[in-house]
C-alpha cells in the first residue's frame, strides 16, 4: 500500500488536464505519491492524451458518468493508499503542496480530512469562492468560509493563515484518510454533485473525528469548472442537497430547523425573481420538489447515522442566521461575525 494517492476525477475536462497535469506531476512525486486519474467517461480524448503524454499517470476508466459522489467512491474502492488527495482537474498546485498536509494527518490520528488554502487562480491575491481558508454553515446550513460569505471573496492579506479547526474542507482539493473514508462510508451518491463533502465532514464530526485547514499548504483553483456558480443547475444541487445534508445529520431536538431553511429559501426565490434570474428561481422550486421525493431515502439514513455515530452539536456550527449577519447587518468578512455566535470562543484563539 501507498503512503498517498493523489486522486483528480475527470469529465471531458482535456483541456484543464493539458493545463494544470504538468505542474501535479512535477510538485506531488515521491516514492510513497501516485497520481491517479479516474474518468467519468469523457467523450473528449482526456484518455487518450493522459496515455500518450503522461504514462506515469494512473488511469481508471469509469463505464458512466457517477458524478462527483458516485465516480470518487468507486474509484476509492479500488485505490489502495494510506490517505488520499482528491484534487478537481481544474487547480494548480504549488511546489510542495502535499507536504503540510500529509504532516498534520500523520501528527493526529483524530483528523480524517484536511485542506490547504484555496486561492484564486485569476485573481491570486485573492480566496477562492470554493473552500477559502476553512468553510463552516450556521444553523440552517447555509455554507461559507473563511474569506468568502455568500459571493463577497476577500483579498487574502496573511489574516487567516492559522492553522484552524473548520467544519468542512473543499471537494476541490480535500486529503482524507483512508480508513476514516471507509468507515464513513465515502460520499452519498443521492446528492450525485455539490455539498457532499459538507455531509461526509458532519459525518466525520458526529463520528468524533476532527477537520482543519492547512494555510501552509496552497493551491490555486480557477472555479466553475463544469457548472458555473450561477447556473441553475448547479442552484439546483445546491438548495436540494443542503435540505438532504440537514434531514440527515441534524440532531433530535435542532429537526424543526428544516422548516425555518425551508421557509428562508423562498426569499431566495423572491431575490431571483427581483433580479430578473427566473431559472435560478425555478431551480430553488424544483429543489424542494426533489427533497420531498427524497424524504423516506434520508430518514432512513438518518436513523442509520443515529445508531452509529450518533447526532450532535459541534462547535464550528454558527448558531446566528449568516443570512442576517450578511445581508442586514452587513457583516461581509468572517472576521467581522459575532465569536459568540460559534459555540466555541476557542476556534477565535488558536
Amino acid at each position: 500500500m501507498i503512503k498517498l494517492a493523489v486522486v483528480i476525477l475527470n469529465w471531458n475536462g482535456l483541456g484543464y488536464l493539458k493545463r494544470f497535469m504538468p505542474g501535479i506531476i512535477e510538485n506531488s512525486q515521491g516514492e510513497q505519491v501516485k497520481v491517479w486519474v479516474v474518468d467519468n467517461f469523457s467523450s473528449d480524448g482526456s484518455i487518450e492524451f493522459l496515455e500518450e503524454h503522461f504514462p506515469e499517470v494512473s488511469l481508471m476508466e469509469l463505464d458512466w458518468n457517477y458524478g462527483f459522489s458516485g465516480g470518487y467512491n468507486r474509484a476509492l474502492d479500488i485505490i489502495e493508499a494510506e490517505y488520499y488527495i482528491l484534487l478537481n482537474s481544474d487547480v494548480e498546485v504549488t511546489k510542495g503542496w502535499t507536504e503540510p498536509l500529509l504532516k498534520l494527518m500523520e501528527a493526529d490520528p483524530g483528523i480524517a480530512a484536511c485542506m490547504p488554502k484555496v486561492k484564486d487562480l485569476n485573481r491570486k491575491e485573492y480566496f477562492e469562492y470554493a473552500g477559502a481558508a476553512g468553510g463552516f454553515i450556521d444553523f440552517m446550513g447555509y455554507p461559507f468560509c473563511r474569506g468568502r460569505i455568500f459571493d463577497v471573496v476577500e483579498k487574502d492579506s496573511g489574516q487567516y493563515d492559522n492553522e484552524y479547526e473548520i467544519f468542512w474542507a473543499t471537494g476541490a482539493c480535500m486529503m482524507l484518510r483512508a480508513s476514516d473514508w471507509h468507515e464513513a462510508g465515502g460520499f452519498d451518491e443521492k446528492f450525485f454533485a455539490h455539498m457532499e463533502e459538507i455531509d461526509l465532514c458532519w459525518r466525520f464530526k458526529n463520528a468524533g473525528k476532527n477537520i482543519r485547514v492547512v494555510p501552509s499548504s496552497v493551491v490555486y483553483h480557477h472555479g466553475g469548472g463544469t457548472l458555473p456558480v450561477s447556473n441553475p443547475r448547479k442552484t439546483w444541487f445546491n438548495f436540494r442537497n443542503s435540505l438532504l445534508m440537514l434531514l440527515k445529520n441534524l440532531p433530535d431536538g435542532k429537526i424543526s430547523l428544516i422548516f425555518v431553511r425551508l421557509l428562508a429559501d423562498w426569499l431566495s426565490i423572491i431575490k431571483f425573481l427581483l433580479s430578473l434570474s427566473f431559472a435560478n428561481a425555478l431551480a430553488v422550486v424544483r429543489a424542494h420538489i426533489a427533497f420531498f421525493s427524497l424524504v423516506p431515502y434520508c430518514l432512513r439514513k438518518r436513523s442509520e447515522l443515529r445508531k452509529t455515530s450518533g447526532l450532535s452539536d459541534h462547535d464550528e456550527i454558527y448558531s446566528k442566521s449568516i443570512v442576517i449577519e450578511f445581508f442586514l447587518r452587513k457583516k461581509k468578512y468572517f472576521s467581522m461575525l459575532d465569536k459568540d455566535g460559534f459555540f466555541s470562543k476557542a476556534l477565535f484563539s488558536r
